[in-house]
C-alpha cells in the first residue's frame, strides 16, 4: 500500500521520500527511497526527514515486538522446546512531536472492532487521519493487490472507499490527503 501511495503522489505532482524495509514490490520511478531493515532503523528515518515534509503517511506494517537479545552465533536446533524473549518495539507514531506543522496519516490493519481501533489511534497516538482496514480476510489488506478501507479524520469525517485495487485505493487516499491538508492551512491562516 505504501509504493502505491508513493507512486500515487508522485502522478499528482509530489515529492516523496519513501522510507521502507525489505519488500518485493519493484519501486515507484521519481521517489527517493530511504531503505531500512529494522523498526530502530524506520524510527531513527522517520524522525530524520518528519520535519521536512508537509504529509507523513505511516502505513508500515512493523512487528510490535522483537527480540530481547539478538544471538551472535546460530542457535542450533535441539529436541527440546525454546523460547524467545521479546520486548516491545518503539512506537513510532506516538513518538512524534505534538506540535507539529505536517499532518500524520497513521494506518490500523485491523482483525476486530475496525471503528473503535480507528478511533482510538486516531486520537491516541495524535494523528490527523487513520487509514484502516480489516486484514482478517484473505483477499484483502496485506498481501494482497486489493484493499478496502475506512478514513477517519480528527474532524470527525468519515469515508468508505470500497474494495479496489491498492493503485485506486492509493489515488483517492491522495485526493483525502491533499482536500485534509489544504484545511489545515486555511486554518492557520485565518
Amino acid at each position: 500500500m505504501g509504493y502505491a501511495i508513493a507512486e500515487a503522489a508522485i502522478e499528482a505532482g509530489h515529492e516523496v521520500v519513501l522510507i521502507s524495509g525489505p519488500v518485493e514490490v519493484a519501486r515507484p520511478r521519481g521517489v527517493a527511497v530511504v531503505s531500512v531493515s529494522t523498526s530502530d532503523e524506520m524510527f531513527a528515518a522517520v524522525h530524520q526527514h518528519s520535519s521536512r515534509c508537509d504529509v507523513l503517511v505511516m502505513c508500515a506494517a512493523i512487528a510490535d515486538y522483537k527480540p530481547a537479545a539478538v544471538s551472535k552465533n546460530k542457535i542450533k536446533k535441539r529436541s527440546e522446546n525454546t523460547s524467545l524473549d521479546l520486548v516491545p518495539t518503539r512506537d513510532i507514531l506516538a513518538s512524534l512531536p505534538q506540535d507539529r506543522r505536517y499532518l500524520v496519516v497513521g494506518f490500523a490493519a485491523e482483525t476486530e472492532n475496525l471503528q473503535a481501533n480507528a478511533q482510538k489511534k486516531l486520537h491516541g497516538k495524535n494523528c490527523d487521519i487513520v487509514v484502516a482496514n480489516d486484514v482478517s480476510a484473505p483477499d484483502s489488506g496485506m498481501e494482497s493487490d486489493q484493499n478496502e478501507v475506512e478514513i477517519f479524520v480528527r474532524d470527525g469525517e468519515t469515508k468508505k472507499i470500497s474494495r479496489a485495487s491498492k493503485k485506486i485505493i492509493a489515488h483517492e487516499l491522495i485526493k483525502v490527503f491533499e482536500n485534509s491538508f489544504e484545511k489545515g492551512l486555511t486554518k492557520k491562516t485565518q
